[in-house]
């Protein structure tokens, strides 16, 4: 039996974390065989090319460069990770995934989606989401809300018009590639959005034992 890929998607603060708490919390208590993880990231050399991406040190990164090593920790998580659970028939939990990507270096960094697109190709050797969970919210209130708590990383410091760049990246993207997308209505208390995103996946579960 393969597996089930879900990836949980969306502008930075939309509550995807919080979220993946409670879904790894229902899996559980389910019995469910999965995995959890995220990007960039996910394996031990993923962490490390994060760890690159994301520090603050690192402001004269090139765009290109950026978009390359988000591509390469994907395809190390990919080989070592998540092909191996689908494979097995484990349910897979990713925050994040390739539309992160076209939205953040393909739009954000002005690098174009088809670009993007094409590196990461290479990277995930035709590995899909059979479901994607997009988290819609204004990003710029929950990232100012999520920067001032926490400090926030080196994108999440970009400001508000980088990140509204982002989010009408999302936009198009959504209309450009809507297949296996639901999305979840991210202004909602915690416990709305959570049952938005456990009804989407309660129904792939179902249709994968018909």
């Amino acid at each position: 039996m393969n597996g089930i890929f879900i990836t949980l998607e969306g502008p930075d603060g939309s509550g995807k974390s919080t979220i993946m708490k409670l879904i790894i919390d229902y899996f559980n208590n389910k019995n469910i065989d999965f995995i959890a993880t995220r990007e960039p990231g996910g394996t031990e050399i993923g962490e490390k090319i994060r760890n690159i991406i994301l520090d603050e040190k690192n402001k004269n990164m090139a765009a290109e460069t950026e978009a390359l090593l988000y591509a390469a920790s994907r395809g190390q998580h990919i080989e070592e990770k998540i092909l191996p659970a689908l494979k097995m028939g484990k349910v897979v939990l990713c925050e994040r995934f390739v539309l992160s990507s076209l939205a953040y270096q393909g739009v954000g960094r002005n690098l174009g989606i088809e670009k993007v697109k094409m590196i990461n190709d290479f990277a995930i050797k035709g590995v899909s989401p059979d479901l994607t969970l997009f988290f819609h919210v204004d990003p710029v209130v929950t990232l100012d809300r999520k920067t001032e708590k926490e400090g926030g990383d080196r994108l999440e410091k970009e400001g508000s018009k980088f990140h509204k760049e982002v989010y009408e990246g999302y936009m198009k993207l959504l209309s450009l590639y809507p297949e296996n997308i639901e999305i979840i209505d991210a202004s909602k208390s915690i416990e709305e959005v959570f049952h938005q995103s456990i009804y989407h996946i309660e129904k792939i579960l179902k249709k994968r034992e018909e």
